[in-house]
C-alpha cells in the first residue's frame, strides 16, 4: 500500500463520463498523464469528480481503475461524501475493497449537524473504513464548518491523518496548525491559498489547478517546502488568472472543460450541472494559454 501522507499535489480528478457511465479509458489515459506530469496522489471521487451523482457503483469502479492504472505508484485517496452516515460508511468499505490507500471524508451537507454531530460521523467512518482517513473542510458547500477545536478532537485517532482545508479563512487555518501541530497533515482545498498554508506548515494542496498544470502545481510545492520561497511564490502569482478561470462557474463545470480542451475525452457533465457558458470557457482558454498550456499532443 502507497503512504497515504503524502506532500506535495494531490490531484482531485475529474471524472470522464460516457453513456455506460465511467469512461474507463480516459480515467486511465489521464493516470499516465498524472504519473508523466509529476504529480503526488491521485484523489478520486471527490466534488471535483461529480461523486455526489455517481452511483455507489460507479464510484467503486473509479477507484478500483485508477488503483489498478496507478499500480501502486501513488496514494490513491477516495472520497466519501454524503448526508447519511450508514450510506458514507459503506461507500468507505467499498473503497477499502477497491483498493484505496485513503479516504477523504467531507462533513454531512444538508443536514447542519453540531460539532458533536460531527465527531460521531467521523468516529463511525474511521470504524468502518479500516483504513486512514483525511478530514475534508469544505463549508462552502456542506454548509457546516469542522473546527479546528473539533479537528484537533479527531486528531487523538491515529486514524485520522490529514486534513484538506477549504474554509478560506486563514486565521482559522493558523489555529488549526496551532492546535494540531505535527499530529496531522495539513493540505491546502484551495488552489489560491497554498503558499499561505504552505507558510502555516502546510504539506501540499489537494487541487483542481493540477488537473491542467499539474507539473506546476506539484513544483510549487516543492520549492517552498525545499526553501525556495520565491520561487513558489511566483508559480502561486502566475496562475491565478487560471485559478480565477477554474472557479468562475461552479466546480467542475470549468475544470471539466479545461481538461477537454487539453486533448482528453471526459464527456458530459452530469445534471444538475450544465456545460461551461461560451464567455467562461474564452476566459479560461485565454488564461490557460497566457499560463502557458497547451493542449497534450
Amino acid at each position: 500500500m502507497a503512504d497515504p501522507r503524502f506532500s506535495g499535489s494531490g490531484v482531485a480528478l475529474v471524472t470522464p463520463f460516457d453513456e455506460r457511465g465511467v469512461h474507463e479509458a480516459t480515467l486511465r489515459a489521464l493516470v499516465r498523464f498524472h504519473h508523466r506530469e509529476g504529480t503526488d496522489a491521485l484523489v478520486v471521487c471527490g466534488s471535483t469528480g461529480e461523486a455526489a451523482t455517481m452511483s455507489p457503483d460507479e464510484q467503486r469502479r473509479a477507484v478500483e481503475i485508477v488503483v489498478d492504472e496507478n499500480a501502486g505508484r501513488l496514494p490513491v485517496v477516495a472520497g466519501c461524501g454524503g448526508s447519511d452516515t450508514a450510506a458514507v460508511a459503506r461507500l468507505a468499505v467499498r473503497a477499502r475493497e477497491a483498493g484505496a490507500d485513503a479516504v477523504l471524508v467531507s462533513a454531512p451537507p444538508y443536514n447542519k449537524p453540531t460539532q458533536r454531530g460531527l465527531v460521531a460521523h467521523y468516529r463511525a467512518i474511521l470504524d468502518a473504513a479500516d483504513l486512514p482517513v483525511i478530514i475534508y473542510n469544505v463549508p462552502g458547500r456542506t454548509s457546516v464548518n469542522v473546527l479546528p477545536a473539533t479537528i484537533a478532537e479527531l486528531a487523538a485517532d491515529d486514524r485520522v491523518i490529514g486534513v484538506k482545508e477549504a474554509c478560506g479563512d486563514i486565521s482559522q487555518v493558523a489555529e488549526l496548525a496551532r492546535l494540531t501541530g505535527d499530529r496531522l497533515r495539513l493540505w491546502s482545498g484551495n488552489d489560491d491559498q497554498i503558499i499561505p498554508i504552505l507558510a502555516l506548515g502546510g504539506h501540499g494542496v489537494i487541487s483542481v489547478l493540477a488537473n491542467v498544470a499539474p507539473r506546476d502545481t506539484a513544483r510549487m510545492v516543492r520549492e517552498f517546502l525545499a526553501g525556495n520561497v520565491a520561487a513558489a511564490r511566483a508559480l502561486q502569482l502566475r496562475y491565478l488568472p487560471v485559478i480565477a478561470a477554474l472557479f468562475a462557474e461552479p466546480n467542475p463545470i470549468p475544470v471539466k472543460a479545461a481538461v477537454e480542451w487539453l486533448g482528453f475525452d471526459v464527456g458530459p457533465l452530469r445534471p444538475p450541472l450544465t456545460p461551461v457558458s461560451p464567455a467562461i470557457r474564452e476566459r479560461l482558454v485565454e488564461a490557460l494559454t497566457a499560463a502557458g498550456i497547451r493542449p497534450e499532443g
